[in-house]
């Protein structure tokens, strides 16, 4: 909720329009009606203003985040990153077609397997074989106890977005250190891409040998078998015309099942080695990603990797947690017990995909077996055919055919032998090394420049968000517009900071003592609001009162009481603040008798009244201590003699009283007074005080002619009344007073600055 009025307020504050709507209360006093606007919106300001308001706040704040992130700068430890590129030629040794000749190249994601095998354990924990025997006394694991799981955090391996070459990088504080991981973990890759690789090849070698030593065997016993056959049987080479057709044709047949007999070799080799592979997962990986293109395998890679990732999520835990703990606490045992369980999937996982791959390899295997025996059977009904033609034909035909076949056999396993090369498709020429990791010369964190543009962003956007809400968080009071549109009445004027150094009294008649002055002037221009704002004879009594204490208004009343004697009116101050009286201390005259002695009968009003220093104007102080002001004031009395005092003796009545909100003196005066002069004081008079103050005096039917600004400081500028005053009187009446001798001026007098009308001749 504070969060969305905060935000309302400074999308409010932010745009610099008036939405102000008007409505308008009417309040009956003396059988009269008077229409008083009351605003419902307030002039907002700009955001500017506001920041500008708060500068204070915006600076300090940009020189603290500033001075955080220098600081941070100049404690941080510099880090170095070396980087190896590497590429990857994604070919495979070719086993039985020349269709699967660069198969692996088909598969999307063989980069990014590539690159997470680079972080995978068995390529890390590889690393003190590779090179790097003081792995553990490096610096860069000074404090870490789990060498594996930080370097799966710490690594960093990428593919280029533009291109398929593998960027292995590492960060460290020691620049040949880190070059000499990086190094390490692209030797480790390679022996172990190596190794496997060969393994595998080496597998479907020794069946393809094994084969082939037995098919050469057969291949010697038939040829020899043959041979003494024709040396037996001189006829055979008169053969007739349809001899020759069905020899063709068991020739064909012959070369069919040659065929077939070589399918289910090769069906074989390959059932055979999933099988001798079954144990062993990541070279049966490997074997599979050969026999790829066939589609008849399945993969659970994704389910494997994300099983994996799991893993190495809980090792990393398990490592920072045991920092922390003992290796007997329960969380760790926990943890133990998930990594044991999901291993244990791992290894389930394994073992279903090797059964699985087994599985089709054995049906493949069998599908072939079967082909071979039907081709077998139908070229046994071709040698029965050619037996019954010409046993001694027929003879020599399977004898011949039996040699061609285990010789066309032979020669394709040769052929295979040879083209399975593991020291020439292993190994270099996959693996391109296209540029060494380099200990770095210069640090790549922290970057120092954006960092402190980024401070300097944030400081000034806290900075900003601070100041906003320390003047959403502020009811003060903060312009004559702002006044007027809240209050819904006019501001009559605004009196200028009078110096403390001056006396009470000096400043209680400002205008008497100093009558050239800022603020006297200012009291003037209330007057003049008083004069005009109203008909002639409708404001006699004139009430001046303040939401609360130290508003001014006692100043108030003096000056202005001052400022209408000198107009020409005879004028009273009638103090009527038995709470705080302090008018008699302002003209220095005796209060022991006054407005309380003559409400109680024992002094008249001639005897109370006493004359000022000003000329037209009096004083009629409080008197004695009261122990009940309201009723005194509620009183018949009270208002018959201000009626009489109104009405037969004063011009104008200026009546002082307390503030509105601790009592209701001034309310019951309100309520019988012509007019009400509402006192705020810049920068302290808040908006809750000021309007309870206002809806309190228009409760009881007074008439609020105004509000008079008090206490505004110079250099300010929101009140709009004084930014001339400076020029014209720097350049005007002082002006003139400058240029003038010291012999030749003479002390001004309060009868030097009233005319014989008794206005001011300034």
């Amino acid at each position: 909720m504070a969060f969305t009025r905060l935000y309302i307020y400074l999308v409010g504050r932010g745009i610099n329009v008036i939405n102000q709507r008007e409505d308008y209360r009417t309040v009956e006093q003396d059988e009269s009606r008077v229409e008083i606007p009351q605003a419902v919106a307030t002039m907002s300001e700009s955001l500017v203003q506001i920041i500008w308001r708060g500068r204070w706040i915006v600076l300090l704040t940009s020189v603290v985040v500033l001075a955080a992130a220098f600081v941070y700068l100049a404690k941080a430890t510099p880090i170095y990153t070396s980087t190896s590129r590497i590429y990857v030629e994604q070919s495979g040794p070719k086993i039985i077609t020349d269709i699967e000749k660069g198969i692996m190249t088909q598969s999307k994601n063989y980069l990014y397997t590539q690159a997470e095998l680079f972080k995978s354990t068995e390529i890390l924990a590889a690393l003190d074989v590779t090179g790097v025997k003081q792995i553990k006394q490096m610096k860069t694991f000074t404090k870490v106890d789990n060498q594996i799981a930080y370097l799966k955090k710490t690594l960093d391996v990428t593919i280029g977005k533009k291109d398929d070459i593998i960027n292995v990088s590492f960060d460290s504080p020691y620049p040949a250190e880190a070059a000499q991981l990086v190094n390490a973990v692209v030797d480790s890759y390679i022996t172990y891409h190596s190794t496997r690789k060969r393994s595998t090849s080496a597998e479907v070698l020794k069946i393809l040998q094994s084969e082939k030593a037995k098919r050469g065997k057969e291949l010697t016993e038939k040829l020899k078998a043959t041979m003494d056959f024709k040396r037996e049987n001189i006829a055979l080479a008169l053969e007739n015309q349809r001899g020759n057709i069905i020899l063709q044709r068991l020739e064909r047949l012959s070369t069919v099942l040659t065929e077939a007999q070589l399918a289910t070799i090769e069906s074989k080799s390959i059932y055979e080695s999933t099988k001798a592979m079954v144990n062993d997962p990541a070279g049966l990986k490997q074997f599979i990603d050969a026999q790829r293109a066939k589609g008849i395998y399945i993969s659970t890679g994704s389910e494997k990797a994300a099983l994996k990732s799991k893993l190495d999520q809980l090792e990393l835990s398990l490592a920072d947690l045991l920092r922390q703990v003992t290796s007997d606490h329960p969380s760790v045992k926990a943890l133990e017990s998930d990594i044991a369980r999901i291993k244990q999937q791992i290894v389930d996982l394994d073992a279903e995909f090797a059964q699985a791959q087994l599985a089709v390899a054995q049906q493949e295997y069998l599908a072939a077996k079967e082909k071979e025996g039907q081709i077998g059977k139908y070229f046994e009904d071709q040698r029965q055919e050619a037996l019954a033609l010409n046993d001694q034909i027929a003879q020599y035909t399977l004898l011949t055919s039996d040699y061609e076949q285990t010789k066309k056999l032979c020669d394709i396993l040769d052929d295979r032998i040879k083209e399975l090369n593991v020291t020439e498709d292993v190994g270099a020429l996959n693996i391109s090394i296209l540029e060494v990791a380099r200990p770095a010369e210069k640090p790549s964190k922290p970057q120092k420049a954006r960092i402190m543009a980024i401070a300097l962003v944030l400081a000034l956007m806290l900075g900003g968000g601070l100041a906003l809400l320390r003047d959403w968080m502020d009811q003060r009071l903060r312009s004559a517009d702002e006044i007027s549109a809240i209050l819904g009445v006019p501001v009559l004027g605004v009196v200028p900071s009078m110096s403390k150094r001056q006396s009470f009294a000096a400043r209680g008649q400002k205008v008497h003592l100093d009558s050239n002055s800022h603020a006297a002037e200012a009291y003037r221009t209330i007057r003049t609001s008083v004069f005009f704002g109203v008909p002639k004879g409708e404001a006699k009594t004139v009430l001046i009162t303040s939401p609360g204490a130290g508003d001014g208004k006692t100043t108030l009343v003096s000056n202005l009481a001052i400022a209408m004697a000198q107009a020409g009116q005879k004028t009273l101050i009638l103090d009527a603040d038995f709470r705080k009286p302090m008018q008699h201390s302002i003209f220095e005259i005796d209060g022991d008798k006054g407005l309380s002695s003559v409400l109680a009968g024992t002094t008249t009003l001639e005897e109370a009244i006493q004359a000022t220093k000003v000329k037209g104007l009096e004083l009629l102080p409080c008197g004695p201590d009261v122990p009940n002001p309201s009723e005194i004031l509620n009183s018949e009395t009270f208002a018959k003699t201000l009626e009489h005092l109104s009405t037969n003796k004063y011009d104008r009545i200026i009546i002082d009283s307390p503030p509105v909100m601790p009592v209701t003196d001034a309310q019951i005066l309100a309520a019988i007074c012509d007019i009400t002069l509402l006192v705020l004081r810049a920068e302290k008079s808040t908006r809750k005080f000021s309007q309870q103050a206002r809806d309190g005096l228009l409760s009881v039917g007074a008439r609020i002619l105004g509000a008079v600004v008090n206490d505004v400081s110079r250099k300010s500028g929101r009140y709009g009344y004084y930014s001339g005053y400076g020029y014209y009187y720097g350049y005007g009446y002082y002006g003139r007073r400058k240029k003038e001798k010291a012999s030749d001026r003479k002390p001004a007098t309060v009868k030097e600055g009233i005319g014989s009308d008794g206005t001011s001749n300034a």
